[in-house]
């Protein structure tokens, strides 16, 4: 499941409040908060082990009702002000990746785990997708830390959050929802790093 930074930040009430308020509020300038229309061809992204293998989050094991009841369950936490599912949509509307954001706004910190569908990955994107979701997580949702992992093997993600500025902080482990463990590369970037990084 997911884990908040192991970097502790505390956040006052009135930017606990306004970070719970913009995770409420996403959507819209082409952001497609995933709803029950997108269960089928959710269902069919993730049904490719290209896409979810590498992935230690997801409902297992993936069908329509897992991604059902996942869907509602991000839309419960997206009003408690703590979680955001996003879909992108091809030319034809079919869902051809997702993003999921994780937020802790009483240590304004939040993560986000992601993917492409399997014809759309190795396409150099991979990096500009990773600063997109950083900037949006600092600018728009508003919090100070993010903290991004990876499994071991997963060379392509690695070199993404690398290629972003991310710092690498070891490894840790990450719990499956079925309770076993994978261990994870781990990384941090703080609000104040970012801003360095793009004012070069």
């Amino acid at each position: 499941m997911s884990a908040p930074p192991k970097t502790v930040l505390q956040a006052t009430p009135e930017e606990e409040a306004a970070i719970r308020a913009a995770v409420r509020g996403a959507g819209g300038e082409g952001l497609v908060v995933a709803g029950p229309q997108h269960v089928a061809g959710l269902t069919r992204l993730l049904a490719d082990p290209k896409v979810s293998d590498p992935i230690y989050d997801l409902p297992r094991p993936i069908t329509e009702e897992s991604v059902g009841r996942w869907i509602e369950q991000s839309e419960a936490l997206r009003q408690k002000g703590e979680c955001l599912l996003t879909v992108s949509l091809d030319e034809a509307g079919e869902v051809a990746g997702y993003s999921r954001f994780t937020v802790w706004p009483d240590r304004s910190s939040a993560e986000i785990a992601g993917a492409r569908r399997a014809d759309q990955q190795n396409s150099g994107q991979g990096r500009t997708g990773v600063g997109r979701s950083t900037a949006f997580m600092f600018e728009i949702l508003g919090v100070r830390l993010i903290g991004l992992t990876a499994a071991l093997d997963n060379v392509r993600s690695a070199a993404a959050i690398d290629g972003a500025g991310f710092e690498r902080k070891g490894e840790r482990e990450s719990v499956r929802p079925d309770g076993s463990i994978r261990r994870s590369i781990y990384w941090e970037m703080t609000r104040d790093q970012w801003t360095r990084l793009h004012r070069l």
